[in-house]
């Protein structure tokens, strides 16, 4: 299409110019739809093919900020002549977008690249380099698709008429909702709205109260309001609930299908967290004589209960993944299913899906063998109790010993062995700490710590990775089309501005697209202050692993072909995958149209996303809830992010992180340096960096914006007083003190910018 010969064709005349043959042109066809998905080509007037043209018009979601204005991220197929950039939409040319929309803009101009400044961007954060003339920009003339028209608040009224506190940061301005009194909405009360007239530079948004979810505060009105805002459904339909009656009165605790293996009689375990509600994976390892393995992976059976055109499958399939809340799931499938027959339960006789993988002593794999399977579970065990027993110095626990203690000792040595082989391979342990809320019996916070990722963790998750991966080759090597877990190879402009980044951190980097490069950065800063802000960092400069059927291969696991196998309970790509498996089992054959797994990898990747951003803004809310009467406390955190404006500071005790803004620290004049990522007092040449420890005072908690805001306890170079607020049992005693790193002093020439 490139060629000045070219004149744009529609498909069949294109196919029939490129000789492809009747049998061929399927496959043409799925290859020409990805080429016009990444924005290679387009249809034109007549549906002809041609090669996408310079718009001065682009389509793409927009992002708001807080002091007016936004960004627009392109749609595939809409790069303009200002590439793949955000456009920047200056205050004013909004219309009446929110965030989330689809709008078309027209661009202004594009007059350069916008620099990347670092791992601290935040919801809160406008960098300055992206709205100073350097991005892109452009204005909105047409809102296409609204991403939503109700919206969850705190309502409240003023001057005798009603107003609504939207949650979050999609309006920064309230929302007109009529008289008080609406629906008996009380002050207070979290409330969903339909939005009448969207808000715009020029006019107050309107809407009406459609629901009252509770007072605000109140744990079941906070979590209603979550499902609400990212419309996540709770109930199950009739039909789809009598369906998994049905498979309930046909499941049988035995093995009569000929195409299922009895495994009941072998010792097999379960690991999972101490409070996991349903169980869809479990183990066994043996080794014989000459050194040799077997790895037996065993996956709840969750095909042979959800038949595909049932009401349960829609469900299963609109849902796409279950939702873990604190204190709450929405699963995928009815709990009939999820915490019933299709969990793994100790000593109850359950169907599963087996992968048998056979590797030599060096672990190379040498067989690979798939099966239909009824298992019965020796123990359940928690990640807990097999840590204690890995920690023990006898070698036995009261919970674990005797042949379960054999085994988990097999199957250590055998998780080390194949760890160390991925590691060979480039594979990318980023230490991400996890947010975990403990919820008391009324439903609200009694505690919030990170959850523990340790080797009884990474022993499963080994295990799963090799099935995964297992299944995945199996799939490729009979050439059928299926639902991948795809993570595209970086950008090199985003791998160049981490390293830069981590350049500025002391750290040396050869090769900056080395995947080995990456692994070794993990590998210097663990255990370092650092190490938050750099594994932050490379997270960021990461592209988004989706599913796809598109061979493209999973770049932070060192992974040419890889799916999601391990999760069907929560998880419909894997129930794709065992509907393929059992076709192969029972007959040999089986296969998904190309063309509807791009459809289906594209909805998947969008509830896992919803999913995920509902999780993390209930633990947010959760959080917050349990610091909202810390106000004045002191809290030790580490510096993430330095910006103009201020600095992001994690929690070390705590899953909290907040901003301290630059207009609290008024001891000195503090100049911003994006090089170094610092910010530095020009009088006393304190200094703060990445990776800094720093006490912290907590001085505001907004639940309705959804922010945390601190202030520095004392400055850098003089002793923090101990506050006198202190919570023993919010901050848990310690028998030793960790002393920060001392900053580094600043780089000669560094380029500085005045502050904001």
């Amino acid at each position: 299409m490139r060629d000045s010969s070219y004149h744009p064709l529609k498909p069949k005349a294109l196919a029939r110019r490129l000789n492809v043959s009747a049998a061929e042109y399927a496959t043409f066809r799925d290859e020409l739809k990805l080429m016009i998905r990444r924005g290679q080509a387009e249809f034109g007037i007549g549906r002809v093919v041609k090669l996408p043209s310079t718009r001065n018009e682009i389509i793409g979601t927009f992002k708001s900020i807080r002091k007016g204005g936004g960004f627009v991220t392109p749609k595939a197929g809409f790069f303009s002549s200002a590439g793949r950039e955000d456009i920047y939409i200056g205050p004013g040319s909004t219309l009446d977008a929110a965030t989330g929309d689809v709008v078309l803009v027209s661009l202004r101009r594009a007059t350069g690249t916008s620099t990347t400044a670092g791992p601290a961007k935040r919801d809160r954060a406008r960098p300055a380099d992206r709205s100073s003339g350097r991005s892109p920009q452009g204005r909105i003339v047409e809102v296409i698709e609204r991403s939503s028209r109700e919206f969850v608040g705190t309502y409240y009224i003023k001057d005798a008429e009603a107003f609504v506190h939207v949650d979050g940061s999609i309006f920064h301005e309230p929302i007109y909702v009529g008289d008080p009194g609406a629906k008996g909405a009380q002050a207070g009360d979290k409330v969903v709205f339909e939005m009448l007239r969207f808000p715009s530079p020029q006019m107050l948004g309107e809407g009406v109260i459609r629901e009252i979810l509770g007072p605000r505060g109140d744990p079941d009105a906070d979590m209603k309001a979550v499902l609400r805002q990212f419309h996540i459904p709770e109930n199950f339909s009739e039909q789809a609930l009598a369906d998994a009656r049905e498979q309930a009165k046909l499941f049988e605790e035995s093995a009569p299908d000929p195409h299922r293996r009895d495994l009941s009689d072998q010792l097999i375990i379960t690991i999972d967290p101490v409070d996991a509600r349903d169980f869809d994976d479990a183990i066994n390892v043996e080794k014989d004589d000459a050194g040799h393995w077997r790895l037996g992976v065993h996956i709840a059976d969750v095909a042979t209960f959800v038949q595909p055109g049932t009401a349960l499958d829609g469900e299963a399939r609109a849902r796409g993944t279950s939702v873990y809340l604190p204190g709450r799931v929405i699963p995928m499938l009815p709990e009939l299913l999820s915490n019933g027959l299709a969990s793994l339960q100790e000593n109850r006789p359950r169907y599963t899906k087996s992968v048998f993988v056979d590797f030599d002593p060096e672990g190379r794999i040498t067989h690979v063998e798939f099966a239909n399977t009824l298992i019965k579970v020796a123990k359940r065990l928690a990640y807990e109790q097999v840590q204690e027993f890995f920690d023990s110095t006898t070698g036995r626990t009261r919970v674990v010993h005797g042949e379960v203690a054999d085994l988990l000792l097999r199957a250590r040595e055998l998780a080390t062995i194949l760890r160390e082989r991925r590691r060979a391979r480039g594979f990318l342990e980023l230490s991400m700490p996890e947010a975990h809320v403990d919820i008391g019996p009324d439903g609200h916070v009694v505690g919030a710590t990170y959850s523990k990722h340790d080797e009884s963790h990474a022993l499963i998750e080994e295990f799963m990775l090799t099935a995964n991966e297992a299944v995945a080759q199996e799939l490729k090597d009979r050439d059928l089309a299926f639902l991948r877990r795809v993570h595209e190879n970086p950008d090199p402009i985003k791998l160049h501005a981490f390293a830069e980044f981590a350049r500025s951190l002391g750290l040396d980097i050869q090769d900056e697209t080395s995947r080995y490069e990456l692994q070794r950065i993990t590998r210097e800063v663990r255990g370092k202050p650092e190490e938050v802000s750099v594994n932050y960092a490379i997270l960021r400069s990461m592209k988004e692993a989706v599913y796809s059927p598109e061979e493209v291969g999973h770049f932070a696991l060192a992974s040419p072909t890889y799916c999601h196998f391990t999760s069907p309970i929560r998880r419909y790509p894997d129930l794709t995958i065992h509907r393929m498996l059992d076709g192969l089992i029972r007959h040999g054959k089986a296969g998904y149209d190309y063309s509807e797994l791009v459809v289906l990898g594209e909805h998947c990747s969008f509830v896992e996303r919803r999913a995920q951003k509902a999780e993390r803004e209930l633990v947010k809310v959760k959080v917050l809830e349990f610091l909202k009467d810390k106000v004045g406390q002191t809290i030790e955190m580490t510096i993430t992010g330095v910006e103009d404006f201020g600095m992001f500071v994690q929690a070390k005790v705590v899953p909290a992180e907040g901003l301290v803004h630059i207009r609290t620290m008024g001891d000195d004049y503090y100049v911003h340096d994006s090089v170094s990522h610092t910010l530095t007092g020009q009088r006393t040449n304190r200094q703060y960096r990445l990776g800094m420890i720093v006490r912290c005072v907590i001085a505001k908690v907004d639940l309705n914006q959804r922010q945390l805001d601190l202030r520095l306890e004392s400055p850098q170079g003089q002793p923090a007083e101990k506050s006198k607020k202190r919570d023993a049992s919010f901050f848990p005693k310690r028998t030793t003190k960790k002393k920060s790193r001392s900053a580094a002093p600043p780089r000669r020439g560094a380029k500085k910018r005045r502050r904001r």
